[in-house]
């Protein structure tokens, strides 16, 4: 936000100047009510005890101070010492100048300084299709993915295959049950297994591949490796078609096999944190809060998932990640403080690590929930969804909300072309000023390349500069909604930008303008507010139309 980093900026000069440090309690940010101006700052107040003044009186001098800026319009000082600052015109008519010429890149912040992330999300058992509630997750941990990398860090994708345990015995004993009974053997259903259609239809594969299946020793690891690829490349595909990538996908197997869970354990026995009883190895997270410990290897030499998660933890950590993001479902809540404990016991900072949690997905049609369960195959998949609605709709729909709210998707709404529909409210907007700028041309109507000083001079209602001011907000979201791990602060913001747009539309000529100068000077406007939507979409993975 470049008024909010101007005034940060002059002040700093102003507090150095008094010989004082500058005070940890700073608030600067745009007041509640328009007016008392662009920003407000507390800095007299919290400075006033060092500086040994009144804090009116510090307030006084440094608005003194301030108002010497020619980008500062006014300073008024407010109650016990508050600093009401309004920027000049000419500050905010610059700020499309600068959107201009920093196009894909504005609202870029350098908060993470090149550190190294790894995101991991989806990551859901290889035992079936991903359903919606996995398209949330999805959705969340690809847009944060893009908004921490377009906030300066370095940031790594992967998906954990969770390939080594008792779910993947369980589908494998699923598709030779499956084989069998296509085979002509009369069984009723067991209870614990996999009845999807997709279970059946990856059994006939099998046995089209393995006519003599059943007579072979290996038949049920012959299916269980069967059903885990070919599973994986259709979530796989269906990722792909909804514009997530994982640059890794991270086999629990690989885990075991290289011995990194043995060496995780061996960790944790040096550090006195892990214990034998009565035959099993047990790790002491009541060190770190939890209830009781937790078993890491029961005694019939099995391993527990918490096991193999410490263990993959620990190997992000090896790989030289200083902030590991994991993106869950919100029915894992309880192992969070579990995974701290792990984290903690390996030697790293609390901050290292992080949970974002993903709250269910309420599908609906004609307003009717719509059942899903994976072992029962009773689920819309994602790939139904984003065919029935678009990568777009489903897209922006998933981050409509906070990750840890629950969220009423109705497929019935979102395929609407109307304003009700969030994501066709904010592709319209940017389709709007499309349309514009496609009338302009074909009236003969000069469209500016450059938003020169010349043509902004033309911008001075407060309609203009309040959407101007809402642009500059956008460097603060992004800077915000990364600190916060929180992507959905960028759909909330680009519907608010849209919806300015729409009134500003509604209620501004631009064509028809009452001279050529204001047209050219609405049109740069309007074009700045288009990179802007389109800067905001793109961190969400939404496209911005041009047409519609």
């Amino acid at each position: 936000m470049r008024a909010k980093n101007h005034l940060y900026t002059a002040l700093q000069a102003i507090v150095a100047d008094l010989d004082l440090e500058w005070p940890a309690r700073t608030t600067i940010e745009p007041p509640k009510e328009k007016k008392f101006g662009d920003m407000a700052a507390n800095i007299a107040m919290v400075l006033a005890k060092p500086a040994k003044r009144n804090p009116r009186e510090l307030a006084s001098l440094i608005a003194e101070k301030l108002i010497e800026d020619p980008m500062i319009d006014n300073v008024e000082i407010a109650g016990p010492g508050f600093l009401n600052i309004t920027f000049s015109v000419d500050f905010w008519r610059n700020t499309i100048a600068i959107i201009e010429e920093r196009g894909e890149a504005f609202g870029s912040v350098d908060q993470g300084k090149g550190k190294k992330v790894q995101v991991e999300y989806v990551s859901a058992n290889p035992t079936g299709p991903l359903h919606i509630g996995h398209g949330r997750g999805a959705a969340v941990g690809d847009s944060l993915a893009r908004l921490l990398r377009f906030a300066g860090y370095d940031v790594y994708t992967e998906y954990y295959i969770n390939d080594a345990g008792r779910q993947m015995l369980i589908l494998g004993q699923s598709v030779l049950f499956r084989a069998r009974q296509l085979e002509g053997e009369d069984l009723p259903d067991p209870e614990d297994f996999y009845r999807g259609e997709y279970i059946k239809d990856i059994a006939k594969e099998v046995l089209e591949l393995h006519p003599d299946l059943l007579k072979k020793d290996d038949a049920l690891e012959i299916c269980r490796e069967y059903a885990l690829n070919q599973i994986l490349d259709g979530i796989k595909k269906d990722l792909g078609e909804f514009r997530v990538e994982h640059q890794n996908w991270f086999s629990e197997r690989s885990l075991v096999s290289a011995g990194a869970v043995e060496k995780t354990f061996n960790r944790l026995k040096e550090a006195g944190l892990a214990f034998e009883q009565d035959g099993a190895l047990w790790f002491r997270t009541t060190e770190f809060g939890d209830d009781k410990d937790r078993v890491l290897r029961k005694s019939d030499g099995s391993l527990t998932y918490f096991a193999s998660d410490i263990a993959y933890h620990d190997n992000k950590y090896d790989r030289g990640f200083e902030l590991n993001v994991d993106i869950w479902g919100a029915d894992h809540h309880g192992y969070v403080p579990r995974m701290r404990a792990a984290v903690e016991a390996l030697g790293k900072p609390k901050e290292s690590f992080d949970v974002i949690l993903i709250q269910l997905v309420n599908l609906l049609r004609n307003g009717e929930q719509i059942a899903m369960s994976t072992r029962a195959g009773q689920f819309d998949t994602l790939e139904e969804v984003v065919k029935d609605v678009g990568c777009d709709a489903a897209r922006f729909m998933f981050l409509s909300r906070k990750s840890d709210s629950h969220l009423d998707f109705d497929l019935e709404l979102v395929k609407q072309k109307s304003m009700d529909n969030p994501v066709y409210y904010v592709q319209y907007a940017n389709a709007r000023i499309c349309s514009v700028l496609r009338k302009a041309t074909e009236r003969g109507i000069t469209v500016p390349e450059k938003a020169t000083a010349e043509i902004l001079s033309a911008i001075k209602e407060d309609s203009e500069l309040d959407l101007i001011k809402l642009l500059d907000q956008f460097e603060d979201v992004v800077d915000s909604a990364a600190r916060q791990l929180a992507p959905h602060q960028i759909s909330f913001y680009v519907q608010e930008l849209a919806s300015a747009l729409h009134s500003f539309y509604a209620n501004n000529p631009i064509l028809n303008a009452k001279d050529e100068n204001i047209i050219a000077a609405r049109l740069c406007l309007l074009q700045s507010v288009s990179k802007v939507i389109r800067n905001g979409l793109s961190l969400v993975g939404v496209e911005a139309p041009e047409s519609m």
